[in-house]
């Protein structure tokens, strides 16, 4: 006010509506950075997607008139599939199916017992180098080969039947579940640990006293995800001779019989369906 005394009032009056006026406009919006830095290189970015894409459909040597042609197979194959029927084969449906509820709960349960000392082994911030480092690799090993691979080799060496499976999903259980172990207790804060290893506490009391109470919520919630994948899985491994429904769905597949086969479908969706259902249950519970 005491510079704007020798101006005429008219321009002190105008700048003080400039300044209401801009007090009073919106901020400008903000906009995240981009990833690729400038437009031009975004451009770079999908045009070099694209051209991979037409290499790699290209180079795959597709048949698309033979492609064309399972299209009506396919609607001929849906027209025969329903309506579903059963008739006189419950006996097979029900046994198949609950082989593969057998299998998924087993399964889930031996491999909870072979994680608990694997996830703890394989967390860098509780067990030594040279066992940590044996750990991650039976874990890295592990975690290679897809369960299909794993059903044929225990198939190979087992036989046909539920064995293999439950073996399969055993095994697939504990590395799955070690991993999540380890990496839960990798990421708890130290000082829990280090208070209790201050008074002179062995590796067994740290575990229960430290850590148990900080990872066994999560542990659980993970326990009963991988049950529910389980049931997943078994419907699956029955198609390599690992038993479940699985061993149901291919034969009926093998010899047309299309709408028994809509039926086992059918089925299997209502019983991964009802393990959602109960997997968003028991998590809920134990929040």
């Amino acid at each position: 006010l005491h510079r704007d005394e020798g101006k005429a009032p008219g321009s002190r009056g105008a700048a003080m509506i400039d300044c209401a006026a801009a007090l009073a406009a919106p901020p400008c919006e903000w906009r995240a950075p981009s990833v690729f830095g400038s437009p031009g290189r975004r451009m770079a970015f999908w045009l070099i997607v694209a051209a991979y894409l037409v290499w790699a459909i290209g180079d795959l040597n597709v048949n698309w008139d033979r492609a064309m042609r399972g299209f009506p197979r396919a609607l001929d194959l849906f027209a025969r599939m329903f309506p579903p029927a059963v008739g006189n084969k419950w006996h097979i449906l029900a046994s198949g199916m609950a082989e593969s509820v057998q299998m998924a709960i087993a399964s889930s349960l031996a491999g909870i017992v072979l994680a608990l000392p694997l996830g703890l082994c394989a967390a860098r911030n509780l067990a030594p180098r040279p066992v940590y480092l044996a750990a991650r690799g039976v874990i890295v090993v592990g975690r290679t080969f897809h369960e299909i691979l794993i059903a044929i080799f225990c198939v190979k060496l087992f036989g046909f039947g539920p064995v293999a499976g439950l073996l399969t999903l055993a095994f697939s259980s504990a590395i799955f579940l070690a991993k999540m172990l380890a990496e839960d207790i990798e990421n708890m804060k130290p000082g829990p640990v280090e208070a209790v290893r201050a008074t002179g506490a062995r590796f067994g009391q740290v575990v229960f006293c430290a850590v148990r109470p900080r990872v066994v919520l999560r542990t659980l919630g993970v326990f009963i995800y991988r049950l529910d994948a389980n049931l997943r899985h078994s419907t699956v491994l029955g198609i390599v001779g690992a038993g479940g429904i699985g061993a149901t769905l291919s034969p009926a597949f093998a010899r047309y019989d299309f709408d028994f086969a809509c039926a086992i479908l059918l089925t299997i969706a209502a019983m991964v369906a009802f393990g959602e259902w109960f997997s968003d249950w028991a998590r809920r519970k134990i929040r």
